[in-house]
């Protein structure tokens, strides 16, 4: 399957390989687990909107810092160097995680309040890393292959990634669990081999990846570095076609981010199965790649941005399913349709952008930018689903229309639903508004 590709691409592939195991196993384990600390001191409905706004601060402090990132990421020498300090970081937050299903919190419900704080630094930091390491990850890519390549690579990378890092850990942990380990030593052998996983299998792209486009640093080149985002933001607007994806891109990978951030949780405060809820996402992965390779091939056939366009259209109608998931089947469900999409929408937009970068020198600043709007987008995705499940569950209280016991699940899946109103306004941009500019271009 990877004959065909040059030494450097595949070490940049198999970071997504590296990588996926945070996407998976902090992502989605992690809010379940943070769902039963807090329930010792917090009721569902709180965790939930809790989770929510924390997973936004996380991704408040990425958006600010991705540009800066992005700049000095293009001085000679620095990629690689941000690369694996931002890579130690995500990592030891991960071993810190490993610890906290060890620490007895059922015992005592102030002990959980501590827990569940530490949790939620240690998620943050974690989320920072990964998140900076993928700008630069994701900067690596026009140094490694060609233009024509491009979606190619891209899009292998996210299909390394279903079935590396986003499947292993996660079997490990649900074949620990099914043969009677107590799940929170499962918990933490996952969350410790998570740490392992991503080190390990980060070591190709460190060692055989070059950074080929750069700018020389000078005296003062940190401060000219500053003063220069505002001349990339300047050229950002005058490329029409860059801004209008940007846009659009702003709102609709909002959407997809929020349903990976916050899917689990969803439906823990359903009261679904979590053993099941964790097969269901072992499903995602394991269709992932399969789809990813489909999408290679209709991409080739029809163009990304048509593929990207028909993704943004499923996840349209994920948001209205999963508006009426009550049962695990429907889970189910709902994880076979995000998996037929989730890796190609986000491989493709990756692609589309790298191709219209005017500069090839300072991909890593114009990739910050393009960072800063999918992480801006995803501070709005988390807090909406919180806004609107809080809405809703204050509303259920106050007309006593739903029995007490039952509000957390009657209200969550309004925030579910509320997504569907920023997938309108990515949609519409990019369906709309993105062609002409494009074809100026």
């Amino acid at each position: 399957m990877l004959k065909n590709f040059t030494r450097e691409e595949k070490s940049w592939m198999m970071y997504d390989w590296a990588n996926s195991a945070h996407s998976v196993i902090i992502v989605t384990l992690l809010p379940i687990f943070y769902s039963t600390v807090a329930s010792y001191t917090l009721d569902s409905s709180s965790a939930m909107s809790t989770w929510g706004y924390v997973t936004s601060a996380a991704m408040l402090i990425c958006a600010i810092l991705a540009p800066l990132l992005g700049a000095i990421g293009d001085f000679r020498g620095y990629r690689k160097k941000l690369f694996i300090a931002f890579l130690t970081m995500g990592v030891l937050a991960c071993v810190g995680l490993a610890f906290t299903p060890l620490t007895n919190f059922f015992d005592d419900p102030q002990k959980a309040a501590r827990i569940g704080f530490v949790i939620l630094i240690l998620y943050v930091v974690s989320q920072v890393g990964y998140s900076a390491a993928n700008l630069y990850y994701d900067s690596f890519l026009t140094d490694v292959t060609t233009e024509e390549r491009m979606d190619r690579v891209s899009t292998m990378g996210y299909g390394l990634g279903y079935i590396g890092g986003s499947t292993i850990p996660l079997l490990g942990f649900l074949v620990l669990n099914l043969i009677g380990v107590d799940i929170l030593y499962c918990l933490s052998f996952a969350f410790g081999f998570t740490a392992i996983w991503w080190a390990a299998f980060s070591w190709p792209l460190i060692a055989n990846v070059e950074q080929k486009s750069y700018v020389e640093r000078r005296p003062g080149a940190i401060r000219d570095a500053l003063r220069g985002l505002r001349k990339t933001v300047k050229e950002i607007a005058a490329h029409k076609n860059i801004f209008v994806f940007l846009i659009a891109y702003f709102f609709y990978i909002d959407g997809v981010g929020t349903i990976i951030h916050m899917s689990t949780i969803y439906g823990d405060t359903l009261g679904l199965d979590s053993t099941m809820m964790m097969l269901a996402m072992l499903v995602v992965q394991l269709l992932g790649l399969p789809f990813c390779l489909l999408y290679i091939r209709l991409a080739e056939r029809f163009g990304a941005r048509r593929m990207v366009g028909c993704a943004i259209i499923i996840y349209m109608f994920i948001c209205v399913f999963g508006f009426f998931v009550r049962s695990v089947w429907q889970f189910w469900v709902l994880a076979i349709l995000v998996s037929t999409s989730q890796g190609g929408i986000q491989a493709l937009s990756r692609s589309m952008f790298g191709k219209m970068i005017p500069d090839k020198n300072r991909t890593g600043e114009f990739f910050g930018f393009y960072d800063i709007f999918g992480k801006f987008s995803s501070i709005i995705g988390p807090a909406v689903v919180a806004f609107f499940s809080a809405l809703a569950a204050n509303v259920f209280r106050r007309n006593g229309t739903v029995p007490e016991e039952l509000i957390d699940a009657a209200a969550a899946p309004w925030g579910v639903l509320s997504i569907l109103l920023i997938f309108f306004i990515g949609g519409g941009l990019y369906f709309f508004v993105l062609p002409k500019y494009l074809n100026k271009e």
